[in-house]
């Protein structure tokens, strides 16, 4: 049985699936036989994520959710189970940050959507789909965090905070899923050439890891059987995209 056929019936959530590594993770997914819940903020750009998988609108729902609000965690998995009735992957892959500030500047605003959005969205939706994959006796979770949870760069003190605390909650619920026969696992990439790294003569984008370098490790996460699934995944580019040449 090819993966396609095998995948058939089967629905992953992706949030931040407007663009970047969201998308690439959409479209691998798709060309995989899995039906889509694409959630995000934008309307337009999970319309083209959308037509790009080549779904139908009945395989490929849309979901306008802000993470940063409390209640959306629970307004996506429950349109997600509405519309399908089953959740085999979730992908917490949502995340935001201001540009670097220092931290005595930050404005207390930021700091609180990068907690919502990079923290407790995942660690709430995390739960909420666990119960369903919990019910159905497997499932895949992966969450993306950032080597910022260890490089520590100057101006994201927040930021990094949060994908550290991200890395932390993976590894510890990692064990607990295992014992209700589900995966749970973390990519923690290097740069990645997205929209969100501004232009800047001092970065070699071509060093960076691409959107589709992400997917496919997603996907070997998820195509892993559940007694190899790894707790975490370092991506590092070939060369430094920061260091001077």
């Amino acid at each position: 049985m090819s993966a396609p056929e095998a995948s058939q019936g089967r629905v992953a959530v992706i949030t931040g699936a407007g663009r970047g590594i969201g998308r690439a993770v959409a479209l691998v997914l798709a060309r995989a036989g899995y039906s889509l819940c694409l959630a995000a903020r934008s309307r337009d750009e999970l319309e083209e994520t959308r037509s790009q998988s080549g779904l139908s609108h009945e395989r490929a729902l849309i979901v306008l959710v802000d993470l940063a609000t409390e209640d959306a965690p629970d307004l996506l998995i429950g349109a997600a189970l509405d519309c399908y009735g089953r959740i085999d992957v979730l992908i917490n892959n949502a995340g935001w940050a201001p540009p670097r500030t220092p931290l005595l500047k930050m404005r207390p605003v930021d700091v609180d959507r990068m907690i919502a959005v990079n923290l407790r969205a995942p660690i709430a939706l995390t739960r909420l789909a666990a119960a369903a994959m919990t019910a159905q006796g497997a499932g895949t979770i992966v969450n993306v965090a950032s080597t910022a949870a260890s490089k520590a760069p100057s101006g994201e003190a927040v930021y990094a905070a949060t994908k550290a605390a991200l890395i932390a909650f993976t590894r510890a619920a990692f064990h607990e899923m295992r014992l209700s026969g589900l995966k749970l696992s973390v990519i923690v990439p290097g740069l990645v050439d997205t929209a969100l790294i501004p232009n800047n003569k001092r970065l070699a984008r071509a060093a960076m890891l691409s959107t589709a370098d992400v997917a496919h490790a997603v996907m070997q996460i998820v195509n892993s059987p559940a007694g190899a699934c790894p707790v975490e995944v370092m991506l590092e580019p070939q060369l430094d995209p920061e260091r001077p040449r």
